[in-house]
C-alpha cells in the first residue's frame, strides 16, 4: 500500500465512527479536498458512508478558532501556553494534583491521548483524566475486564462474513456504522445470514431483519439470562468450559422472568432458537446496551452466553462490542479511562503502576483511579476540581444534566478548552482557547472496533495557527519542567515509545502488544499499512479466547451472576420514558457535520418522535412543535409522529446544540444516572414529560449570509449557498418586514406578500437582482418546497419564488432521502410508481439512488414496501416533512 497513491491522494482515516473507514483525501488546487473511500483499506475495501463522502464540505476556514484567545481576546502562543502551564503548576502546589483534570476525547489520535494521559498519571500525579467514550463504551470496558480480565474484543469484521446468524442488540447499525451495515446486508444476500435486531424501535436497520424483537426498554440482562438457561437446558454448555462463576450465573439465569422481556412466547421462543441452533452466532452491541444504569451487567449477561457455549473467538462467532468514535479503541489501549493504565495495565495493580512509573521515570505515579466524567463534573461544580483542561469535546451538550455540567464549567478557577471550533457550548464557557489541527490536518494513529491500528494522515496544512494536541499538550508539560520525558519532535516517536511501553506490558499479561513497532523510524511509520493487535505471540493480527486462555487471575473466563434490574421508574409527573441518539447523517454535537450542506437535507431539525396515540392525547399534529422536559431541563422540538417507536418510548437525537438550535440540548432533560461498576450515563431511558407548544406562528428562512434568529423555536443548518431555518413562535411580530431585516441583518426592503387574515407573510430580499434571503410565515407548520426555494439563492430574483413551489414543469424533489445523488422523497415516490420499481438495484439503476454509500438504502427500502402494501401508511402523515 502506498501512501500517496493513487495519484496524489493521501491515504488517511475517517474521523467519524469506530469501523474506521479507509479514506483517499485528493488536494484540490483551491485547497479543498476531494474524498473517496480506500478500496485496500480492509475496514470498508472503498465503502464510505454518507458522512464519510461528505468529508470534503467540512474542511476550510468556516467557523475554525484560529489563534489562541485569553479571556476572549486573541493572543500568542507563548502567552495562553504560559498561562496553561503556570495555573496547573500553582493549582497543584496550592491544593494537591486531584483538584486538576482534564476530559479528553475519542477524536483524539493515539499519540494525542498517550502524551495526556502521560502527563496527567505520570507527572502531575493524579489519575483525574477522563474521555467522553465514558459515555459510550465504558461499560463494554468493565464487561470486558470481569469477564476476560482486559479490555479485549475478541473477534474480527470478518466475523459477519462467517456467521450464521448475527444478533444485533442496542444497535441501529444502518445509520450508526453503515459501512459494517452494508457488509452485513451483502452477507446475508451471498450466504442466508439470519439477522435479529433486538430494539424498543423499529430503525432502518430492522429493513434487513429475519426477527425484530420490540424489547421493553431495559430488558436487555433479562432476555440473555433466558437464552442462558435454554442455554443450559438443552445441553449445551461447552464440555470442560475454562470458566469461573458458571453455576453461579446459571442459578440467577434460570430466576430470570422471561414476561419483564414485554416479548412475545412465540418471538422469544424464535429468538432462543436461531441463537441456539447456529453455532456460528456473532452478539454484535453497541450503544443501547451501554448507556444505562446496568449497562456492564446487559454486557456480562451477553458475555456469559458466549463463554458458556464456547462460541468466541472462532471464525464467525463471539460477542462484539462496536465502538461510536474513530478512536475509543485508541483511547482505551493507553489508558484514556480515569481506571485504566496505558496498554491495558491496571492502575490498582502496584506492579503495572511500578513499571509504567519506571518507564516514564514519572516523579509523581498516580496510584488510585480517577474521577469518571459525571463525578468529575460534580468536583468541578463543588469546587474540588479547580483548573480544568477539555480537550476535543463538548462536554456542554454531549453530558447527562447539561445545563448543570455547563454552569460547572463557567464557574471553575480556571477552565482551558482545545478545539478546532470558535464557537461550541463549551468553548464560550472557557478561560482559554487553543487552536487545534482538525481531521486533514492531523498526523498520527487510530485504532477500530476491531483492534486495527490505522494512520490519520494529513492532506492538508493547519489552518491559522492551528497546532496537533499533542504537540499543545507537550509544550504545557515543558513549561511545568518536565521537558526532557515530552521532548518528542514528530509523532512517530510517540508511537515508538508507546509500543516499547506495550512490550512491558505484555510482559506482564497485558493482551496489548505491539512492540515489534518500538524502533518504527519516521520513514515506516509514514507508510505504515492498517495492521491488527497484538503484533506478538500465536494471536498474532488474529481472535481472542478461542483457545480457552484468558487474562484473569486464574486464566480462566469468569462468567458474573446478572440480577436484571429494571430502568428507573416513570411517574404521573413524568409519564414517558425517553429514548436519545443518533440520526444518519449528524455526528456528536455537528461541529464538523454541521457544515456540510449535503448531510443538513436529511433531517435539519431536533426532532420528537413520537407514537400516534401518545400525540393524539397530547394533542400533537404532525409538524407541530412539542416541549420535552425532565426533572432537570428540557428542549424545543418538531413533532414527527411515527409507529416507528412504541407507545410511551417516544425517541430524540442527540446532535443539536445551542450553536444550531434554540432548545435541542436533550441532554439538557436527561438525569445524571450511571452504572455503578463503569460510571456510564444512562442515556437511553429517561423519565419525561412532553407538552404541545403553542406556537401561533411558524417560518422557513434562507439566507446567503448568517441567520439571526429572535424567536423562541429556531434550528440553522448549511446550504450549498448560505443557510436555511425553522423558525416558530408565541407572539406574532408587528411588523413582518422588519422582523425580516433584523433576522437577516439587511436594511433594504423585500418584495413582500401579506394575508394578515390567514397569518400569512412571505418576504424575499434581493441584491444585484438575486436573492439573498427569505422568509416564509404561516400561523401553521409552513408548507412548501424547501428543496426548491433554497435552490434559489443566489439566481435571479423571481416573483413566482414567494409561490414556495416550483413551476408545473419543475418536479418537486421532495424531503432529501439520498444526500449522495440528492434524491428527495418525491421523486422515488414518482420513479417507483410510475416506472414499476420494485427492488433497492432497480431504484439504483433509475435514480441513482443507494447506489452509492448506501446509508439510504434501508429508507428506499421501508418506502418499496410502503407503497407496495395498500394497508400501509404512505409518505407523509407525519413520516416525511418537507
Amino acid at each position: 500500500m502506498n501512501m500517496h497513491s493513487p495519484a496524489g491522494a493521501v491515504r488517511t482515516t475517517c474521523p467519524y465512527c469506530g469501523v474506521g473507514c479507509g479514506v483517499l483525501a485528493t488536494p484540490t488546487p483551491e485547497g479543498g479536498l476531494t474524498v473517496a473511500g480506500d478500496p485496500d483499506h480492509p475496514a470498508n475495501f472503498g465503502r464510505l458512508c454518507v458522512k464519510g463522502a461528505a468529508l470534503a464540505e467540512t474542511v476550510g476556514l468556516r467557523g475554525r478558532l484560529l489563534a489562541p484567545q485569553i479571556d476572549g481576546r486573541p493572543a500568542g502562543w507563548d502567552a495562553a501556553l504560559d498561562l496553561v502551564a503556570r495555573r496547573f503548576a500553582r493549582t497543584v502546589a496550592r491544593h494537591g494534583p486531584d483538584s486538576v483534570a482534564f476530559y479528553v476525547s475519542g477524536q483524539l489520535l493515539t499519540e494525542d491521548y498517550y502524551v495526556a494521559n502521560k502527563l496527567m498519571k505520570g507527572f502531575i500525579g493524579s489519575a483525574n483524566i477522563d474521555t467522553n467514550s465514558r459515555l459510550c463504551m465504558a461499560s463494554s470496558v468493565a464487561g470486558h475486564r470481569r469477564a476476560f480480565g482486559s479490555d479485549t474484543v475478541p473477534g474480527l469484521y470478518a466475523d459477519l462474513d462467517q456467521a450464521d446468524c448475527v444478533v444485533l442488540v442496542g444497535s441501529n447499525l444502518a445509520w450508526c456504522h453503515p459501512v459494517l451495515f452494508q457488509r452485513l446486508a451483502a452477507a446475508r444476500e451471498k450466504r442466508g445470514t439470519r439477522i435479529v435486531v433486538i430494539d424498543p424501535r423499529r430503525t432502518a436497520t430492522c429493513e434487513i431483519a429475519d426477527l425484530h424483537l420490540p424489547i421493553a426498554a431495559g430488558a436487555d440482562a433479562a432476555l440473555f439470562n433466558r437464552l442462558l438457561a435454554e442455554i443450559d437446558r438443552r445441553g449445551l454448555i461447552a464440555p470442560d468450559p475454562a470458566l469461573d462463576g458458571l453455576d453461579q450465573a446459571l442459578l440467577a439465569a434460570n430466576r430470570t422472568d422471561a414476561a419483564v422481556t414485554g416479548l412475545a412466547t412465540a418471538d422469544l421462543a424464535r429468538f432462543v432458537n436461531l441463537w441456539c441452533d447456529s453455532e456460528k452466532v456473532v452478539t454484535l452491541f453497541s450503544q443501547g446496551i451501554n448507556q444505562s444504569d446496568s449497562g456492564t451487567d446487559k454486557v456480562n449477561a451477553i458475555l456469559n452466553c458466549h463463554l458458556a457455549t464456547g462460541r468466541i473467538g472462532r471464525p464467525g462467532m463471539g460477542p462484539f462490542s462496536v465502538t461510536g468514535q474513530p478512536n475509543a479503541m485508541g483511547g482505551r489501549e493507553v489508558g484514556g479511562l480515569a481506571n485504566m493504565l496505558t496498554c491495558h495495565l491496571e492502575i490498582e495493580n502496584a506492579a503495572h503502576r511500578d513499571a509504567v512509573r519506571r518507564f516514564w521515570n514519572a516523579p509523581r505515579m498516580a496510584e488510585r483511579p480517577g474521577l469518571k466524567a459525571v463525578d468529575m463534573f460534580r468536583a468541578v461544580e463543588e469546587g474540588r476540581i479547580k483548573a480544568l483542561w477539555i480537550m476535543c469535546t463538548n462536554p456542554a451538550v454531549s453530558m447527562p444534566d447539561a445545563d448543570r455540567v455547563a454552569r460547572a464549567i463557567a464557574g471553575c478557577d480556571f477552565t482551558v478548552v482545545s478545539d478546532i471550533m470558535a464557537r461550541t457550548d463549551t468553548t464560550r464557557l472557557a478561560d482559554v482557547l487553543l487552536p487545534a489541527t482538525g481531521w486533514g490536518e492531523k498526523n498520527g494513529t487510530v485504532t477500530n472496533s476491531e483492534r486495527r491500528i490505522s494512520r490519520q494522515r494529513p492532506s492538508l496544512a493547519p489552518v491559522g495557527q492551528a497546532r496537533d494536541d499533542w504537540r499543545i499538550i507537550a509544550d504545557v508539560a515543558r513549561r511545568m519542567g518536565w521537558g526532557d520525558a515530552f521532548g518528542w519532535s514528530h509523532p512517530s516517536e510517540i508511537f515508538a515509545e508507546y509500543a516499547a511501553l506495550s512490550g512491558i506490558a505484555g510482559g506482564l499479561g497485558s493482551d496489548f502488544d505491539i512492540s515489534d513497532c518500538a524502533g518504527i523510524g519516521r520513514a515506516a511509520y509514514d507508510g505504515m499499512t492498517p495492521f491488527l493487535w497484538p503484533r506478538a505471540g500465536a494471536r498474532q493480527g488474529g481472535r481472542f479466547f478461542g483457545d480457552g486462555r484468558y487474562h484473569t487471575f486464574s486464566g480462566r473466563g469468569c462468567m458474573v451472576a446478572v440480577a436484571p434490574r429494571p430502568p428507573q421508574p416513570v411517574t404521573g409527573e413524568f409519564p414517558f420514558r425517553l429514548n436519545t441518539g443518533r440520526v444518519r447523517d449528524h455526528w456528536h454535537s455537528m461541529t464538523r457535520t454541521g457544515l456540510s450542506p449535503s448531510l443538513s437535507r436529511h433531517l435539519a431539525e431536533p426532532f420528537l418522535e413520537i407514537h400516534p396515540r401518545d400525540a393524539a392525547a397530547l394533542g400533537l399534529s404532525p409538524a407541530s412543535l412539542a416541549r420535552v422536559s425532565g426533572a432537570q431541563g428540557d428542549a424545543l422540538l418538531r413533532v414527527l409522529v411515527t409507529d416507528r417507536v412504541a407507545a410511551g418510548q417516544p425517541f430524540v437525537p442527540m446532535h443539536w446544540s445551542a450553536e444550531t438550535a434554540a432548545s435541542g440540548r436533550i441532554n439538557s432533560a436527561i438525569p445524571a444516572l450511571v452504572d455503578a461498576v463503569s460510571g456510564q450515563p444512562a442515556l437511553k431511558s429517561s423519565p419525561a414529560a412532553i407538552r404541545p407548544f403553542g406556537a401561533v406562528w411558524y417560518g422557513f428562512a434562507i439566507s446567503q449570509a448568517p441567520i439571526r434568529p429572535d424567536c423562541e423555536y429556531w434550528a440553522v443548518s448549511a446550504l450549498a449557498g448560505g443557510y436555511q431555518a425553522e423558525l416558530a413562535g408565541l407572539h406574532e411580530p408587528d411588523d413582518w418586514t422588519a422582523f425580516a431585516k433584523h433576522l437577516f441583518s439587511l436594511t433594504s426592503d423585500p418584495l413582500a406578500v401579506h394575508d394578515r387574515r390567514r397569518g400569512l407573510a412571505r418576504l424575499a430580499f434581493a441584491g444585484n437582482g438575486r436573492v439573498q434571503a427569505a422568509l416564509f410565515v404561516s400561523g401553521e407548520p409552513v408548507a412548501l418546497s424547501r428543496h426548491h426555494v433554497a435552490a434559489a439563492l443566489g439566481c435571479d430574483m423571481d416573483a413566482n419564488l414567494l409561490a414556495g413551489r416550483p413551476g408545473v414543469h419543475q418536479p418537486d424533489e421532495g424531503a432529501i432521502v439520498c444526500a449522495c445523488a440528492t434524491v428527495g422523497m418525491n421523486s422515488l415516490v414518482r420513479a417507483i410508481t410510475t416506472q414499476g420499481l420494485v427492488t433497492l438495484d432497480a431504484v439504483g439503476k433509475a435514480l441513482g439512488a443507494g447506489a452509492n454509500c448506501g446509508s439510504c438504502r434501508p429508507e428506499i427500502s421501508n418506502l418499496l414496501t410502503r407503497l407496495g402494501d395498500p394497508d400501509l401508511p404512505k409518505p407523509g402523515n407525519g413520516f416525511d416533512a418537507d
